[in-house]
């Protein structure tokens, strides 16, 4: 999905500020799955509001996963990207979570975007309440959704992925082996493994 600058645009204030979440705060830590010391490391940068990004991990994830993960051919690393503010309140929900809980998180938003993103009621309740299947209490939760540290500290990462990767588009891939590979947008298993092999070959 293409971004706009309106997240960042929106929350001058916010980035100017001094930094509260500093980078040794665990929150900000890794988030991924497969061997550290994979041949590939592959980072997909997402949104939690992204329809695409919720493609990708319904439709390609899994045999990601069951082929080059558990086989320990790829690392896949998770970048937040938000695309908008609620994406960025589902990202430090998804962070301030024990890190054995973050994926089983973030794939429950993105298989169920109808039921918290796209809802036609409040969508930060529907977000407290898969928060509180999730372990956070509702007193995290507001606390968490006042922590304008973590918030920044997330949009620093985006804007760094900007510059860094090129990113333009929600997922976007850096595919890091003996060479780099980068492809935006959604896309099969095909495509993604054919990737793979390009960034581990050189």
């Amino acid at each position: 999905m293409p971004f706009s600058r309106r997240l960042i645009l929106a929350m001058p204030a916010l980035i100017a500020a001094p930094a509260l979440a500093q980078p040794a705060d665990p929150r900000l830590g890794e988030r991924g799955i497969g061997r550290p010391d994979a041949p590939v490391k592959v980072m997909e940068f997402f949104s939690l509001t992204c329809t695409h990004c919720a493609s990708f991990h319904k439709d390609t994830l899994p045999q990601v996963k069951r082929d080059l993960v558990e086989t320990g051919a790829i690392r896949l690393i998770w970048v937040d990207f938000p695309l908008d503010q609620l994406a960025l309140a589902a990202a430090c929900i998804a962070r301030t979570l024990p890190a054995e809980r973050y994926e089983g998180f973030i794939g429950a938003l993105l298989a169920n975007q109808d039921r918290w993103a796209f809802t036609r009621g409040d969508p930060r309740e529907e977000l407290a309440k898969m928060a509180a299947l999730a372990g956070l209490s509702r007193a995290k939760y507001d606390e968490v959704l006042a922590d304008d540290g973590l918030k920044r500290a997330i949009i620093e990462q985006r804007m760094t992925a900007e510059k860094q990767y090129n990113v333009s588009a929600t997922p976007s891939f850096a595919f890091q082996g003996r060479a780099t590979r980068n492809q935006s947008g959604n896309m099969g298993y095909d495509r993604f493994q054919q990737l793979v092999e390009e960034a581990r070959r050189g």
